[in-house]
C-alpha cells in the first residue's frame, strides 16, 4: 500500500516553477516523486523550487529522487526534514522558512 503524498506542481507569483509536496515520501510513493521531479524539471527548463514544507518524513528512496535534479533545484522544508537532509548533503540547496 503507498503512503499518502500529494504532489502539486504550479509557478509563483514571479512565474517560478515549484512543486509542492505533501505527506510523506518513502519507498511506496518514491517513483511517483521521480516522476514528478522530472516533469516538474522539463516544464521549468532550469533551476526549480521543490517545496517539502508539508512532507513530514522522507526516507532514502525519496532523496535518492532529488539527486539527478540536485544542479537545478532549490528546496525549502520544514526544521523536522533538517537533521536529514543535512545528513544527505542537501542543506546547501534548502532553505528554511522562518518559525512564527
Amino acid at each position: 500500500m503507498s503512503t499518502p503524498l500529494t504532489l502539486t506542481p504550479g509557478r509563483t507569483s514571479d512565474g517560478a516553477v515549484v512543486l509542492t509536496a505533501a505527506g510523506e515520501i518513502d519507498m511506496s510513493n518514491s517513483a511517483s516523486f521521480a516522476a514528478a521531479l522530472t516533469d516538474t524539471s522539463r516544464d521549468a527548463g532550469g533551476a526549480f523550487t521543490v517545496d517539502l514544507t508539508a512532507v513530514d518524513y522522507i526516507d532514502s528512496a525519496g532523496l535518492a529522487a532529488l539527486f539527478p535534479h540536485v544542479d537545478h533545484l532549490r528546496l525549502i522544508s520544514n526544521r523536522l526534514l533538517a537533521p536529514v537532509l543535512t545528513i544527505a548533503g542537501l542543506d546547501d540547496i534548502t532553505t528554511f522558512p522562518e518559525q512564527p
